[in-house]
């Protein structure tokens, strides 16, 4: 009963984490609405540990612990894999930002090289 207790006042708070973290804006939505799914599963699991047996039972696991650990391991690998996924393209939009950068400091350079060499010609 304990367990059962701290986990759902864990999974409670945070909720409210999450809550308060989209409406300050510092979590995106698309990751928020994430967390609040996870959290809309679990806290009523943690609430209710035996239905928890009764899914794992219904799924052929020998136990909900078992069950938990396997899909929390799983969630984790699938939140790294998009994450890495996000970064790769953030790496790749920061380099063509880097570029264009480039490219017009450049730019500024021959048009301020044109024209000191226009006001030295015409002084």
């Amino acid at each position: 009963m304990k367990l059962t207790l701290v986990t759902g006042l864990t999974g409670l708070l945070l909720l409210g984490t999450i809550v308060e973290l989209l409406r300050r804006r510092q979590l995106r939505e698309k990751y928020g609405m994430l967390w609040l799914a996870v959290l809309v599963i679990v806290i009523p699991l943690s609430l209710f540990p035996r239905l928890l047996d009764n899914v794992a039972g219904l799924l052929g696991v020998a136990s909900g612990v078992s069950l938990v650990l396997f899909l929390g391991i799983v969630f984790l690998l699938l939140v790294c894999v998009h994450l890495s996924w996000e970064v790769s393209a953030l790496e790749e939009e920061t380099r063509t930002l880097a570029e264009d950068f480039a490219l017009l400091r450049a730019e500024i350079a021959e048009e301020r090289a044109a024209r000191d060499e226009l006001v030295s010609t015409d002084g």
